[in-house]
């Protein structure tokens, strides 16, 4: 029976370690932005790692991946539950803390394919810590499946066919596509809010400085006069009780000048749009091919713009720099990390609906 249970663990925490792995290596750069946040300033405030979040992130999932393949043909065994037992109980202090406190909302375990709730995300690890904990105490049934030269050959396999997804993807952009901008959307579509949409429940909270003390008070103790006469008013915040619906598509703009240019620019029938969250860090290569991508895409009709975080001093220093003539519009960084990864990358959209999308490298591959 003993030995039935830990074939099942095997097979359960192999198959989900691999699975887990393949999705978040399929964009490593989404998964380095959670670690991000774990490191920010709002979580453990370690902003001396937030730099090396993207090769964290690649060591990470790599790892994920080789673990449940050494696991499943039982290759070390023993080196293989000890290094699960230590990255779960890693993954289950993150995702309990972010759970509990609240921080980080999606901790990326299964990437965009699948988001999980901060207390889904810790049950989740949970679960996958029970079955280690099974495979830590009977790792005498963990045998090999194979003779030793077959196992080091689907090792070595396993560890570099990950490092070579891990080079494609960062390359050129992720195999699957699971974003709310993936190619045949359409991002009016996407901001709609249903009419019967659940709200959001939100409460005011009201600060008042009571004898130098900062203090919260309800609306409801506004309304029967509880505020000490001597208080004085300091800020008004809303705080989210409950969490309405989201709509895919959210925090999107096209703005320029201080105007919002999205409803006109999303009804163009030939748009060709480049996305470059950080100016600062995009690559020098990539920008260098712009203004070429413009001239010959202006020449086949299309409206060229691009969409960037960066403030307005950057983006005509940049423009300055490579000689760019086509404008750079202004809307959120996050969101223009969700756009695409590439930084910078390429979309082309059809009355707001995205039909082609390519990384910097591959803007031969633009079907013009």
């Amino acid at each position: 029976m003993r030995n039935i249970v830990t074939q099942f663990s095997r097979i359960f925490v192999g198959v989900l370690f691999i699975i887990s792995g393949l999705i978040k290596l399929n964009d490593p750069v989404g998964f380095s932005y959670k670690l991000n946040e774990y490191f920010g300033e709002n979580v453990f405030n370690m902003p001396f790692l937030v730099p090396y979040t993207l090769a964290l992130a690649l060591f990470l999932v790599i790892l994920e991946v080789v673990l449940g393949v050494f696991l499943l043909i039982g290759y070390k065994s023993k080196i293989t539950i000890w290094s699960l037992l230590l990255l779960i109980v890693f993954f289950t202090f993150l995702t309990f803390y972010s759970a509990y406190f609240n921080v980080v909302k999606d901790c990326g375990c299964f990437g965009d394919a699948l988001k999980l709730t901060p207390w889904e995300s810790f049950t989740k690890d949970v679960v996958l810590l029970f079955f280690i904990l099974i495979l830590f105490f009977n790792q005498r049934f963990v045998q090999p499946l194979f003779g030793l030269k077959v196992q080091r050959v689907l090792a070595l396999l396993s560890i570099i066919l990950s490092c070579f997804m891990g080079y494609w993807v960062l390359s050129h952009l992720p195999l699957k596509d699971f974003r709310a901008y993936k190619v045949g959307s359409n991002i009016q579509k996407g901001m709609e809010i249903p009419e019967n949409a659940e709200k959001s429940v939100i409460e005011m909270i009201f600060v008042y400085k009571v004898k130098g003390v900062d203090t919260e008070f309800s609306e409801a103790d506004v309304m029967a006069g509880k505020i000490p006469s001597d208080a004085v008013f300091v800020d008004r915040k809303d705080k989210i009780i409950k969490e309405g619906y989201i709509p895919p598509v959210h925090d999107f703009t096209m703005e320029l000048n201080d105007s919002d240019y999205k409803d006109e620019l999303l009804l163009e029938p030939k748009l060709l749009m480049i996305t470059t969250y950080d100016l600062n860090k995009a690559d020098s290569d990539g920008l260098q091919k712009l203004e070429k991508l413009h001239q010959d895409a202006k020449s086949k009709g299309y409206k060229v713009i691009a969409l960037t975080a960066s403030d307005t001093a950057i983006s005509n220093a940049v423009k300055k720099q490579y000689g760019h003539t086509f404008d750079y519009y202004f809307c959120d960084a996050t969101t223009v990390k969700t756009i695409e990864r590439a930084n910078p990358s390429i979309v082309i959209l059809e009355k707001g609906t995205i039909t082609q999308k390519v990384h910097h490298n591959d803007i031969n591959q633009l079907n013009l």
